[in-house]
């Protein structure tokens, strides 16, 4: 069989069940170790037994269910390969703007500062913390999670991506209370969908959900760092969180709730929806 004649054999079967056909190209090129624009010259080849074998593998794991990242091993954030599995969330391309707007952030309200310090709360794979250490040589960056297993990810890209990055492991901000770091940069994307929400079975099924659900109302893990925050920030400080699109109004309620005074902004989206908050404690 080519590879021509293995894609669309793939592709049709991915269609008929309403499933992503993109999927197919996507770990094949990933199998035989390929650029995308490489597939293309090597259409007409014949597939290697071994090759072949590994793509229906995956392809199966696929139609059972799992999420092509963890079948691959890893998503690319930031123009960058983050090493991904059960034990994380997989990275989304709206954190990516997250990232991007602490950056221009950064730029705005610490462009004299020789040295920032920088935390990120619920690190995951350590996505955020890892792109913005290597993308702002000035942030001395920590960050934390509750999960061992995640710790192990972010070690791990961390190590892989040549990022300097102290890792803790503990609930929230408490290894940040212990150990008395204060920050001038505080970020977080805590879980925020509500536990009764309806989301896709593919992530339901598979990414770990003390990563993906907050509460009733999906504002719990935002409201217990609210309450304990000021126990790690500087005088002077910025805020930086991933939200849900649809919590505008019960977010604003909770900032004016434990920040009364103090300015903040909810920004939108490139698809032009509420996804960032940003709170300027103390910042001119």
């Amino acid at each position: 069989m080519t590879v021509r004649e293995l894609i669309r054999q793939s592709e049709a079967m991915l269609d008929e069940t309403n499933k992503d056909c993109n999927v197919a190209k996507v770990l094949f090129y990933h199998l035989a170790n390929k650029e995308p624009h490489q597939l293309y010259l090597m259409m007409d080849e014949e597939v290697d037994e071994k090759l072949y074998d590994a793509f229906q593998e995956g392809m199966k794991r696929y139609m059972a269910g799992e999420p092509i990242q963890y079948i691959k091993g890893k998503e690319t954030f930031f123009s960058r390969d983050f090493i991904v599995n059960e034990n994380v969330l997989i990275p989304r391309y709206e954190t990516e703007e997250l990232v991007e707007n602490i950056l221009y952030k950064i730029d705005d309200y610490f462009d004299d500062y020789n040295s920032i310090d920088l935390c990120d709360v619920g690190t995951g794979s350590g996505a955020i913390a890892i792109s913005l250490a290597l993308e702002e040589p000035k942030l001395k960056v920590t960050a934390t999670d509750i999960s061992e297993e995640a710790l192990e990810v972010a070690r791990l890209n961390a190590r892989e991506l040549s990022a300097q990055v102290d890792f803790y492991q503990g609930d929230m901000l408490k290894p940040l209370i212990e150990r008395n770091i204060k920050v001038d940069i505080f970020v977080s994307n805590p879980p925020y969908i509500p536990n009764e929400q309806e989301i896709e079975n593919v992530v339901k099924d598979n990414e770990p959900h003390v990563a993906l659900f907050g509460g009733n109302d999906g504002l719990y893990f935002y409201r217990k760092i609210f309450s304990q925050v000021h126990e790690v920030i500087k005088e002077r400080a910025l805020l930086a969180f991933e939200m849900g699109f649809d919590q505008r109004e019960l977010m604003s309620e909770a900032v004016e709730h434990y920040f009364p005074n103090v300015p903040y902004e909810i920004i939108k989206d490139i698809n032009g929806k509420d996804r960032m908050l940003f709170i300027y404690y103390n910042l001119k």
